[in-house]
């Protein structure tokens, strides 16, 4: 059924009914028509000298504030009836914010009496006949003014309608939206105004059409009456329930109440509506309802209240699950707000009207199209410090083909389920390989669940690339191997192999697929070897390596080499002796020296091989000459302080004729200090 707006009666019949002295004025809500027809001058006689008219005949006043600033107009235009003259209506215009109390009107700021029957007011644009108007009244916002519209002899129940027109607005509660949110709504199952009763009279309680009429505006009230110039002022309201019948019009009011001000003139505004009885029987609609199937679920939770059925808000519902269950009035569904239930199904509603009328209506349950979704699998890149996690963005999962959609994402299927703990920036989420889920919205509201599984692309790193050991002097090849789809060096290169590379510490990103995979590589410099000590035996010399890389080769010149660490026949005097590894880079080089042989002396005094005197070697470092006996005993040390010299003693006395041993040590000047030591034998002849 269609709903309607409220249609407030704009043209406000208000018949024999007197409001004819100012004190009583009837308030302009706004600037809606009104239709008046007085045959009195009031109670109060009030003298209007000081306007065009005189004074009173059948007259009404009406008081009106202007809510905005601009221009006044208005049109008074006396009813007719054919083959009867218009009737002569005039009018006079008080202001602003005269006394009633008081009748200190003053003088009228406007006021007509042309004697012409036909219409009168205030126009920017004049009308023939002209004596019939004046000109349109400038108001300022806040301003109240009283208008008398005078009919100066009336021979019938003829009346008139006012309308306004001009730049300014009246006040009014009803045209605030501050005020009104919502529109107000004409009893009825249409909002047309026409009630059903279920006989012809039957006795009705108005009080139960205010909620439906006020429609949730605050501060607004309704009262209901038998006319509409009391439903209009307010009196006389109907307070208690009443018989009514399909032949009279029935009128409410609706009424605003400033909560914080009692004397707003907005209080003073009223609409007027119209009801009229109809005979039923009341017409329930069979609908279809629909729920949710979340997550492929076979029952929804369905709100039957929901279900259109009936207009009217203020009848009754009653819901069965079956027609028998309504008619007997048993097993009624008390949690109709969240019903669960299968589909295609059918529950049956009792209406009632406050009137006592009802009807039955069936109320079909069906699921909304079910969000169709997919399982899918989305990638990420490890975390460089964490290699077990990638960053992914879920967003990125294509669970579905439908739109629009609206989709939340969670950790556990338990979470996705209870839409709890959801990933609240699900296109940064920070997680080892696994699983999540989503939900998926449709625009109803209904949701399926997908889940999305995790993969994490793990560091792919060369297997051929390896760190090398290359000698100082030399340059290498780094080589990263093919498989890879881009390459990046710390030398800026983008090729598979850098080509010249010398000792140093390089890396290079790996891209597969869409990740990089940072690897380092360094080139050392090879360890050099040493010639850690030389032993020199008569013209022999024994060279001792270490470190470097076995095996070691050695030469005398540079350019032959041998295996063996020994050489023979050596000259007496300077020697260079050279030694490499097994990387082949540039030779150790040290220069040795083979002394000079003595291997005997004759210690006699004839100043004739009477000593050993080795001091044309004391240039070396920390040379030290050294004699020992048969036995190994050290019998003689000879250094700088003795000149390098024996004599064939020991402790200052002659030692016995005889064979001995003697080394000499020295460290050698080159840059790994070699320790060389010479051995011989000395026969030594003392004449006893």
């Amino acid at each position: 059924m269609k709903k309607l707006l409220l249609f407030f009666v704009l043209i406000t019949s208000q018949l024999y009914f007197s409001q004819s002295d100012c004190i009583s004025a009837i308030p302009v809500c706004g600037n809606s028509s009104i239709s008046y027809n007085s045959d009195t001058a009031g109670t109060v006689l009030e003298q209007t000298s000081g306007s065009c008219l005189g004074n009173e005949n059948h007259s009404v006043w009406y008081v009106f504030t202007a809510a905005t600033s601009g221009t006044v107009e208005f049109t008074i235009n006396p009813d007719t009836v054919p083959g009867v003259l218009h009737y002569d209506y005039d009018f006079a215009v008080y202001g602003p914010n005269i006394n009633c109390a008081t009748q200190d009107f003053g003088d009228a700021i406007r006021c007509n009496y042309s004697g012409t029957s036909g219409a009168t007011g205030l126009s920017s644009t004049i009308i023939a006949p002209f004596d019939q108007w004046e000109l349109p009244l400038d108001v300022i916002a806040g301003e109240t003014y009283y208008l008398l519209i005078d009919n100066f002899i009336p021979t019938s129940n003829l009346g008139f309608s006012l309308t306004w027109g001009g730049s300014a607005t009246l006040v009014s509660a009803f045209d605030d939206s501050t005020l009104t949110p919502n529109p107000f709504l004409a009893p009825g199952t249409n909002h047309d105004g026409n009630v059903s009763i279920c006989s012809n009279p039957s006795v009705f309680d108005f009080s139960t059409l205010s909620t439906g009429i006020i429609n949730g505006n605050p501060n607004f009230s309704v009262t209901y009456h038998l006319t509409s110039n009391t439903a209009l002022t307010n009196s006389n309201p109907i307070t208690a329930p009443i018989s009514v019948n399909t032949t009279d019009t029935y009128y409410y009011g609706i009424h605003y109440t400033d909560p914080a001000n009692p004397t707003n003139p907005l209080n003073a505004c009223t609409q007027v509506g119209t009801i009229n009885f109809v005979i039923g029987p009341i017409v329930v609609t069979d609908v279809t309802i629909k729920a949710c199937s979340n997550n492929k679920s076979t029952t929804g939770i369905f709100n039957l209240s929901l279900a259109p059925v009936y207009a009217d808000p203020a009848v009754s519902k009653k819901y069965y699950p079956t027609l028998n269950d309504l008619n007997m009035g048993t097993n009624e569904i008390t949690n109709f707000l969240a019903y669960p239930s299968t589909v295609p199904k059918q529950v049956f509603v009792k209406v009632t009207t406050n009137t006592g009328c009802s009807a039955s209506g069936i109320i079909t349950l069906d699921f909304y199209p079910i969000s169709v979704v997919n399982d899918a699998t989305i990638e990420a890149c490890f975390v460089e410090n964490n290699i077990t996690h990638g960053i992914f963005d879920l967003t990125t999962a294509v669970v579905t083909s439908q739109t629009p959609v609206t989709k939340k994402y969670y950790k556990t299927l338990a979470d996705a389920t209870s839409g709890a703990n959801e990933i609240l920036i699900p296109n940064l989420y920070d997680s080892v390989a696994g699983v999540a889920f989503v939900r998926v919205y449709t625009e109803n509201g209904c949701y399926n669940i997908a889940k999305i599984t995790l993969t994490v692309n793990p560091p792919v790193k060369s297997t051929v690339l390896k760190d090398k050991t290359i000698c100082i002097e030399d340059r290498t090849t780094l080589d990263a191997g093919p498989g890879f789809s881009a390459y990046e060096w710390s030398t800026g290169a983008t090729t598979q192999a850098i080509q010249g590379v010398p000792v140093g510490a390089y890396w290079v990103k790996l891209k597969t697929g869409n990740c990089f995979t940072l690897q380092q590589v360094s080139v050392y410099a090879s360890q050099q070897p040493v010639i850690a000590s030389l032993d020199i035996t008569n013209n022999t010399i024994t060279v001792n390596a270490s470190g470097g890389t076995a095996p070691y080769q050695y030469s005398l010149d540079g350019t032959t080499w041998q295996d063996s660490n020994v050489f023979n026949n050596l000259p007496r005097g300077e020697n260079k002796i050279y030694l490499k590894d097994s990387f082949d880079c540039n030779p150790i080089l040290v220069q040795v020296t083979v002394p000079n042989l003595v291997n005997a002396i004759t210690p006699n005094g004839d100043n004739v091989n009477d000593e050993v005197d080795y001091s044309a070697l004391a240039y070396k470092k920390d040379l030290v000459f050294t004699v020992y006996n048969r036995y190994g005993n050290k019998i003689y040390e000879s250094d700088k302080m003795r000149n390098y010299k024996w004599d064939g003693t020991s402790s200052g006395k002659k030692i016995v004729t005889g064979t001995y041993w003697y080394t000499i040590t020295w460290t050698e000047t080159d840059t790994n200090s070699t320790q060389t030591k010479y051995s011989g034998w000395i026969l030594v002849k003392n004449r006893e």
